[in-house]
């Protein structure tokens, strides 16, 4: 059995070989669809042969290459199971045989001996929060400590004066001699009292409870009754139940749905206050109750986090929107205009478009990897350095490029990287030089409504420390124009269907007449009525260049 096995960081993918051709790339037409940006449409073709021994992998002069154990592929090559596979950004394995995974799930479950019920009682928490029994219900300080408890639940404390006060009304029903509300750490590997009290007012001590104990809660979710710990085998030997004088304990987890929040816990060193199941039954009451408050503390603490992320979040939008040009500089003979739409408050494309030095126009579109805030730093990290080379005496595109790429690999993640288009022009010329750094093939529109496509030069920027760009030249007659845009234009989605570079083409092609900005226009308002109401997945930058 062969497998292709890869991840692009976010999703995984798994297929199964037989003998035959396939076409791997971000195409719907591909036999396997890798929807990542850095796959061109149409990246590989792997062919397993009919003697199911030998394979094939053939690169399909894709954008940002294909790598086979870290060496670039030209061409054809024989690969074997075990190789590692790399394209674009997407990592591959082909292996023989299935991969399974067995996945912990936390603390291993407590084995438990089968003579225990004679000591200890184990009810999970359906069965503990059943109706309580009519002896339990009828006793007179139930009520009111219950309707007490009820208030816990508007009254505006802080966390810890509800807890003690939570505690207060629980001695009032269970006799007890030590009570604590207990919480967990984040690996479940350590306890700690959030809140505790002794109605006599003695010394707490050292509070240590039972890794049993916390095993079977945290696992099972069981509220548990020790009935007599120096008798029940599980806790005899151990030093870890609170105290040596301890006649009697119950815990119980404070959960909310399938998540425990914390264990409500008491004990009593009095042999008369011997706790009962309907005790127990009585703790989970005011156990269930108490999440129930705990609850509305977290959902307060969200949203007050939410509200100052979003407030940041509104920050960094107006300083990213600030940092974009507003108008282009003017170039005699030339009309360029450019637009962005972002699908989230900050993202990660940028463009610049700027007077050099000698007089020269340079411009360029980058999409940055990821989304979000961090996307938006790498953005104005990447435009920031731009800039810098701008004011060199004699700028060089292919210099400016591997400069930054250089920077932006040593200094930032393995996962972070660009893909950039940029250009230049002379005043007084039709002739553009350009570096396509694994961009989206930007459109040449002709006069007479033909199409060429700018083919990257180079791999993405910031990916490898060995890449190189080559710096080529496009010439262009009035009216004609390059139309740069990035992959959010083509792949606007509506429902499971992308807007694609065919509708594009068509809209570009039928307003060529027209203005940089009118065409950017029309097209926006096209995807705008594809994707109707559905959501924004990616950012929506495109930039024209038009020789008039």
């Amino acid at each position: 059995m062969i497998q292709l096995i890869g991840t692009d960081g976010t999703q995984y993918y798994s297929w199964m070989l037989s003998p035959g051709k396939y076409l791997l790339g971000r195409s719907s037409e591909c036999d396997f669809v890798v929807p990542d940006k850095t796959v061109s449409r149409k990246h590989v073709e792997i062919e397993f042969g009919a003697d199911q021994t030998t394979f094939h992998l053939t690169d399909l002069e894709s954008h940002n290459g294909t790598f086979v154990n870290g060496k670039k592929l030209t061409g054809r090559i024989q690969i074997n199971p075990g190789d590692h596979l790399l394209f674009g950004q997407v990592q591959f394995k082909l292996t023989s045989g299935s991969t399974g995974s067995s996945e912990s799930t936390g603390l291993p479950r407590a084995i438990l001996p089968e003579n225990i019920a004679e000591h200890s009682v184990f009810l999970s928490m359906n069965e503990a929060l059943k109706p309580l029994p009519s002896r339990v219900s009828d006793l007179p300080e139930l009520l009111p400590t219950l309707f007490d408890m009820a208030k816990t639940l508007v009254l505006p404390e802080p966390q810890e004066e509800m807890l003690t006060r939570a505690l207060g009304l629980v001695a009032k029903v269970i006799p007890s001699e030590r009570l604590a509300v207990l919480f967990t750490s984040e690996d479940r590997n350590e306890i700690y009292a959030a809140a505790t009290l002794l109605p006599n007012g003695r010394d707490l001590g050292t509070f240590t409870l039972s890794r049993t104990i916390v095993r079977e809660i945290l696992t099972n979710k069981s509220a548990i009754l020790i009935g007599d710990p120096t008798s029940d085998p599980r806790f005899a030997s151990q030093q870890s139940v609170i105290m040596s004088a301890m006649k009697s304990a119950m815990a119980v987890p404070m959960m909310d749905q399938d998540r425990v929040l914390g264990i409500l816990y008491v004990d009593t060193t009095n042999p008369v206050h011997r706790y009962s199941d309907e005790y127990l039954r009585l703790l989970a009451t005011f156990g269930n109750i108490i999440a129930a408050r705990l609850m509305n503390y977290q959902l307060l603490a969200a949203r007050q986090e939410k509200q100052l992320i979003e407030a940041e979040l509104h920050r960094a939008a107006s300083i990213q929107k600030n940092l974009l040009i507003k108008t282009p500089p003017e170039l005699a003979g030339f009309d360029v205009h450019a637009f962005q739409r972002q699908s989230r408050l900050v993202g990660g494309d940028l463009y610049d478009v700027a007077t050099l030095p000698d007089g020269r126009l340079i411009f360029l579109v980058a999409d940055v990897s990821g989304k979000g805030l961090g996307a938006a730093l790498l953005m104005s990290n990447i435009l920031a350095s731009f800039r810098i080379t701008y004011s060199a005496p004699k700028f060089s595109l292919e210099k400016a490029v591997k400069a930054i790429s250089t920077q932006l690999h040593r200094y930032s993640a393995p996962e972070d990287f660009a893909t950039l288009f940029a250009g230049t022009i002379a005043p007084d010329s039709g002739t553009v030089s350009f570096v396509n750094a694994g961009h989206n093939p930007p459109l040449v529109v002709r006069a007479d409504g033909t199409i060429e496509y700018l083919e990257p030069s180079g791999t993405m920027i910031g990916a490898f420390d060995f890449s190189t760009w080559k710096e080529e030249t496009v010439q262009l007659a009035p009216g004609e124009f390059i139309f740069i845009f990035s992959d959010g234009v083509t792949e606007a989605m509506r429902g499971d269907e992308p807007y694609t570079d065919a509708r594009m083409e068509q809209m570009v092609l039928a307003n060529r007449a027209e203005t940089p900005s009118v065409i950017a226009r029309r097209l926006t308002e096209d995807i705008e009525a594809y994707v109707g109401d559905g959501p924004r997945s990616d950012d929506i930058t495109m930039m024209l260049v038009k020789r008039i």
